[in-house]
């Protein structure tokens, strides 16, 4: 991680320059600088990682210098040093990373920096997914993406030439024995009848990835054709980079929830969701969660902030997503209790009750009803007060 820091004052300079040697591993400090009209030089000079700014200097504002930074060498991450705990906000606004207060702490710089790991890390992941290398997308359809071009959807010769694609790719790196897969696109079927279906199935499959170009995707055959297994060879699959994308984050904050957000709504949909494979539903579930469990920490971030519109706009995705989930009817009956919105309220419950009882055929959960029906008798009574 190379650094850069900013400050007028020699000693502050130096002090944070020992303090990050000492205590900080995996930093390399390009340069600092007391002068800040030759920080942009700089900047353009050393690519740095991350800047560490004073925001009071005399010959310039700090925040004004932050904008000049992150315009001459964007994705430049700011961290701002200041005595002053009001910047906070304008830090912030600034979409820098963090600020620290003088004199700096220890433990408060390292948790400082391990967002700035986190940051890059997820920086590297979505470059690598965006750009550098093949990726086969999983969520909703399969399809394929080239370095530099548009996601294409392969055009499979048979249905099941796509579930063997599907099944062997799902069970990457890993030999699956022939008669598994014969049960699984013949079922019923004996052996002897269905194996040279299989070898023309997998030959049409190799054929499309030839034709998409993902021939990288090697299906090798073991000892005498007793099974298969599927290596990715130089390409990336979405979901597998998706979940350790969002594995690597460890805290929400005001100057990493843009940042965050992208990461989250890179779910596009439900793993191989398009198809009603059944060997995928454990994995679906799995990644499901994963992505609702972050969803539900952006919603509570969002309380925190007194953000209430976008939490509503967040439960809403998620009921998109998952409409048996009666969670999120009632996170957002409360939210438009708390909002004074009361169609809002009458409107889930009523959404709620059709989607649990009328299609899935059971009764809403006691806390919910018992919930709505207090919050009825509150909204009467409010009424014959004001008669």
């Amino acid at each position: 991680m190379k650094v850069i820091l900013v400050d007028d004052e020699r000693l502050a300079l130096i002090g944070l320059q020992k303090l990050l040697e000492k205590e900080v591993s995996g930093i390399q400090i390009v340069a600092n600088y007391m002068n800040p009209t030759e920080v942009t030089a700089g900047v353009l000079l050393h690519r740095p990682d991350v800047v560490f700014l004073d925001i009071h200097m005399p010959e310039i504002d700090g925040m004004d210098l932050g904008r000049q930074i992150q315009k001459a060498v964007p994705g430049t991450e700011i961290i701002f040093v200041t005595s002053y705990d009001q910047y906070a906000v304008h830090a912030f606004e600034l979409q820098a990373l963090d600020y620290v207060m003088k004199p700096v702490q220890k433990e408060r710089l390292k948790q400082t920096l391990q967002r700035v790991r986190e940051k890059l890390a997820l920086r590297r992941e979505q470059r690598m997914m965006e750009t550098e290398v093949p990726l086969i997308c999983c969520f909703n359809q399969i399809s394929f993406k080239l370095p530099g071009k548009e996601p294409q959807v392969a055009k499979w010769r048979t249905s099941k030439a796509q579930e063997l694609f599907a099944y062997l790719l799902h069970h990457r790196n890993q030999v699956i024995h022939r008669s598994a897969l014969l049960d699984l696109l013949w079922p019923g079927t004996e052996e002897e009848k269905t194996a040279h279906q299989l070898y023309t199935t997998m030959y049409h499959v190799r054929q499309t990835l030839k034709t998409c170009g993902m021939d990288m995707i090697s299906i090798q055959s073991a000892h005498l054709e007793a099974g298969y297994k599927l290596e990715l060879g130089d390409a990336l699959l979405d979901s597998e980079q998706w979940e350790r994308e969002m594995k690597a984050w460890r805290e929400l904050q005001p100057g990493t929830v843009q940042a965050y957000e992208q990461a989250v709504y890179r779910y596009k949909g439900t793993y191989l969701g398009r198809y009603d494979y059944m060997w995928a539903e454990p994995e679906r579930e799995r990644l499901r969660y994963l992505w609702l469990y972050h969803m539900r920490q952006l919603n509570l971030y969002y309380l925190r902030q007194g953000q209430k519109d976008r939490a509503v706009e967040n439960i809403q995705q998620i009921q998109q997503m998952l409409p048996d989930d009666e969670e999120s009817y009632f996170m957002l009956m409360k939210l438009y209790d708390e909002m004074d919105h009361k169609l809002g309220v009458e409107e889930q419950y009523r959404l709620l009750t059709s989607r649990m009882e009328q299609e899935l055929g059971i009764p809403i959960s006691e806390e919910v009803q018992h919930w709505y029906n207090d919050w009825k008798r509150g909204i009467a009574k409010a009424g014959q007060h004001t008669r």
